[in-house]
């Protein structure tokens, strides 16, 4: 048997007014969206700008994205352009965005989309659903906040709502069912997108994680962890397992010009198709040697510091090495990247670690951003 709200249907009505009332005076400006203004006026949201900007927010922060999301507009405006774009321009335009796998399958779904639609999003979650890279949420809130269907669109932010509104004890992820089905009852035959919108607006500004703004919030009187006098206590999670470590060791070679050799890695796996300076075979299972012995070629490496990266499931420890004055030619994969190029390479976070260990300065044309994950 399925949860059921704790709220009434009047009830449930209630709150969608009062966040949507909200929202239409505390929505945040945001590049990506149409506001409530703008849409009473008859503008609707593209859809081609809603999906690519889900993509993006997926585990990275809104002010991490928003440069992003520009740039990439700018150079790709319409999803035929992106379709028609290099893998390696796409993956470059990324580099420092992390995730990576949510890149190569951008560039794939904007193939589907051009190939199979002629250019055009399916308007269903169904349609949606069926292109390359594009999850459950993702159909959800493109579906809702493009389409107007009435989905429920649930992310982070909107647990944290709605596991306070009914006060759910359930820990996360198996809560994760329970909160649908209250979001679901919830969802107005009108304006589900902005709905959708002020769901999450109202978890990113008002029910935050820490020191929620309760007095300020438009549910507050619906609200069920407000009453038990704890609101910081939900969501309920799962005790989170400690993360293994990895070790490996990373080369930077360096020519006499100030090139540094770069290669890509395999098109498929962690962090794949990015470039990076030639490291030890260590896996997210298994380390790599961390000494000078593992280096790709005879030179005279010294030791360049260490580096510490957090991915998604391990950390890694890279051991760093700097070899200058290299003079040979770059072997087979490989590229000699000079200095004014290396901060428009396809190098994810954790190998910008490894290049500034070595060079200090020489990666920072670009802001930082959440940690790298694959």
């Amino acid at each position: 048997m399925q949860p059921t709200s704790n709220l009434g249907i009047n009830q449930e009505q209630d709150v969608a007014a009062a966040l949507l009332a909200w929202y239409d005076a505390h929505h945040r400006e945001l590049p990506w969206r149409t506001s409530p203004r703008a849409l009473a006026a008859g503008h609707r949201p593209d859809p081609y700008h809603v999906w690519l900007s889900e993509v993006m927010l997926q585990q990275t922060t809104v002010e991490a994205v928003k440069p992003y999301f520009v740039r990439f507009l700018q150079r790709w405006p319409e999803v035929k352009d992106l379709a028609q774009a290099e893998p390696d321009d796409v993956m470059k335009a990324w580099a420092g965005l992390g995730y990576y796998s949510r890149a190569r399958n951008l560039k794939k779904c904007a193939d589907a989309v051009l190939a199979l639609h002629g250019g055009r999003f399916p308007d269903s979650e169904d349609g949606l659903l069926a292109l390359p890279g594009i999850g459950a949420y993702t159909a959800a809130a493109i579906a809702a906040i493009a389409f107007d269907r009435p989905s429920a669109v649930v992310d982070g932010n909107v647990e944290r709502v709605v596991s306070r509104l009914h006060a759910i004890e359930t820990p996360l992820p198996a809560a994760k069912a329970q909160i649908k089905v209250h979001v679901a009852a919830m969802v107005p035959a009108a304006r589900p997108g902005d709905f959708a919108q002020a769901m999450m607006d109202l978890g990113a500004t008002i029910c935050s994680p820490r020191r929620p703004s309760c007095m300020l919030c438009p549910l507050n009187t619906h609200c069920q962890a407000l009453r038990t006098g704890d609101p910081e206590r939900f969501p309920i999670k799962a005790g989170k397992k400690e993360k293994p470590l990895r070790r490996g060791a990373a080369f930077v070679a360096v020519r006499d010009d100030g090139a540094v050799l770069l290669r890509k890695r395999p098109d498929s796996g962690l962090l794949a198709s990015m470039a990076e300076p030639p490291t030890s075979a260590w896996t997210a299972r298994l380390d790599g040697g961390t000494d000078a012995d593992a280096a790709p070629f005879a030179a005279a490496w010294r030791p360049a510091g260490t580096i510490r990266h957090v991915f998604t499931h391990f950390e890694l420890l890279l051991d760093v090495f700097r070899a200058d004055g290299v003079t040979r030619s770059a072997p087979p994969g490989c590229w000699w990247s000079p200095p004014r190029e290396i901060a428009g390479e396809a190098l994810p976070t954790v190998m910008k670690k490894a290049i500034e260990a070595a060079i200090p300065g020489i990666t920072r044309a670009e802001r930082p951003t959440k940690a790298d994950h694959d």
